[in-house]
């Protein structure tokens, strides 16, 4: 049904069962939405798309925007119809259905009313997405290179590029949408594009304060690691719960009566520090404080923020009453990212019982290796036993299918430990110039977990399986840093194995994560992304 419903090639099975269940529901005279898969919309399509859905076919439902549609049955009738249609004005319909339909109180009233007009500037000179997405990246550099100044005027220019780049990057998907230039290329770089901004700035407000005399490169890391863990939580629950059977949460229907209430729903929006309030945030405190300052301010807001979100999803999950689907269960498995040692102990160890056992042994695996990298001396042994049992109990999480209500808390709790593992050993090693290193291994290291999610949303499926166990897998790679700690211990050639390590992975990672979206044959998806 071209203009309704269309199914790529590997999706039509799913499309001829749907049509089958379906006929044979009209068949019996069940009424459209009497089903046994309940459905908002009772078109032939809807329930098709609503049936393929609930049988784990993703289905994809882009905004159509604003339509008139009428059957006249006589002449007046018909001349309303025409009058109707004529009343419609086809550039400003364009131009409103240009901007995200649900996107942060900062970007819906201070970008969005003017950057959609510079959409359309762009349109009209024959731009493309990617090149105002290209363009973005590159202010945001130059903004990076402002901070890592270290002066006032530098981190004046710095807060304004920034805002300025967060101009062009909500530019880039208007203008996609007002042009109707959708590609998968275009979804990836705007998607990466923002992690490398906002990690590159990180960097840079580290470098400008260095030259003041402040080390901050474990306030910059830990900024980041606490943001990557933000989006893995929201990565994990969402894919967790897309195409779960039979939900009902009293959570989620408290949720849905408060959205009805205007004012808490931007409230509820700004609270969570999306990205346009978090970068506002960051450009004024670069512009008019320290580096130092607005790291705090980014760690206390986004620990707040995750704390908000973490404990609204754990609650959801603990009342509702779900059916997780096999699609739900691989897609979390292929976020924990685990490497040749956790899948080796999956299949040869045991599989523990009960619904709980997997985020259970998954937070227990990484608190004994955050905790050992904390409390033993650095470059102890100790710590390499830590990581053994990190690695052995991380394959203990995965041993059985993530169809639990907390198992979407598995992948969390691992790029918690990794990336906190990497960045107590660097802080405590006392060796000139490993944070930064930790900085760059971090990054790469969360590139390729970005990568994969990209890769499920886009439906694609995971990285594959040659890559992750070249790169170690995230209990791997823990305990390689794990080692390299007790064999350099307090020696400069620390930071040379660490820059060495982060290299490699974001050569390898690069490499293959470019040739796949260059050559993917992946359909362009219309995504409203997410806030955070």
């Amino acid at each position: 049904m071209p203009g309704a419903l269309t199914a790529q090639p590997e999706a039509r099975p799913a499309l001829a069962s749907a049509l089958d269940t379906t006929a044979e529901a009209g068949g019996a005279g069940v009424p459209a939405g009497s089903s046994a898969v309940p459905v908002a919309d009772r078109t032939l399509p809807g329930r098709l798309a609503a049936t393929m859905d609930a049988g784990g076919t993703a289905v994809q439902r882009p905004e159509l925007g604003s339509l008139v549609a009428a059957v006249p049955a006589d002449e007046p009738e018909r001349a309303a119809a025409h009058g109707a249609r004529d009343a419609v004005d086809d550039e400003a319909v364009r131009l409103r259905s240009a901007v995200k339909a649900h996107d942060g109180f900062f970007t819906t009233f201070f970008i969005s009313p003017y950057s959609r007009y510079i959409a359309r500037w762009c349109a009209r000179r024959g731009l493309t997405p990617n090149q105002v997405t290209t363009a973005s990246l590159l202010t945001a550099l130059i903004a990076a290179g402002s901070a890592a100044t270290g002066t006032r005027g530098g981190y004046i220019a710095a807060g304004l590029l920034l805002l300025f780049s967060f101009v062009l990057d909500c530019t880039d998907g208007q203008l996609a949408r007002y042009s109707l230039q959708y590609s998968t290329m275009g979804a990836w770089l705007d998607a990466t594009f923002d992690r490398a901004k906002e990690y590159a700035y990180y960097a840079g407000l580290a470098l400008g304060a260095a030259r003041g005399g402040d080390d901050v490169w474990a306030l910059a890391l830990g900024a980041m690691v606490l943001q990557a863990c933000r989006h893995v939580i929201d990565f994990s629950f969402n894919e967790a719960n897309h195409d779960a059977v039979a939900n009902s949460s009293p959570t989620a229907a408290l949720s849905d009566r408060l959205d009805s209430v205007g004012w808490t729903v931007w409230l509820r929006r700004m609270i969570v520090l999306p990205i346009g309030e978090r970068w506002a945030m960051i450009a004024v405190l670069t512009a008019v404080t320290t580096p130092r300052t607005v790291f705090y301010a980014l760690l206390i807001g986004c620990a707040f923020a995750a704390c908000y979100t973490t404990a609204g999803r754990l609650l959801r999950s603990l009342t509702r009453k779900a059916e997780r689907t096999d699609r739900a269960a691989r897609a979390l498995a292929e976020l924990a990212d685990s490497g040749p040692i956790a899948q080796f102990v999956s299949v040869v160890g045991p599989r523990l019982g009960g619904s709980w056992s997997a985020p259970a042994t998954a937070l227990l695996a990484g608190v004994l290796m955050i905790a050992s990298a904390l409390s033993q001396p650095f470059g102890s042994w100790h710590t390499i036993l830590a990581a053994v049992v990190y690695a052995m109990l991380s394959g203990m999480a995965v041993s059985r299918p993530l169809k639990g209500a907390l198992d979407w808390l598995v992948p969390p709790a691992f790029r918690a430990a990794e990336y906190c593992t990497v960045l107590v050993l660097a802080a405590r090693s006392d060796v000139q110039g490993a944070l930064p290193a930790a900085f760059g291994l971090v990054s790469a290291v969360a590139y390729h977990h970005y990568d994969t999610v990209y890769r499920i949303r886009g439906g694609t499926g995971a990285p594959p399986q040659w890559l992750v166990r070249t790169i170690g897998g995230h209990e791997g790679r823990t305990l390689v840093v794990a080692v390299l700690a007790a064999v350099f211990t307090r020696h400069a050639a620390f930071t040379v194995a660490l820059t060495a390590v982060a290299v490699a992975v974001a050569l390898v990672v690069l490499v293959e994560s470019i040739r796949f979206w260059v050559s993917s044959g992946a359909p362009a998806v219309h995504d409203e992304g997410e806030t955070a």
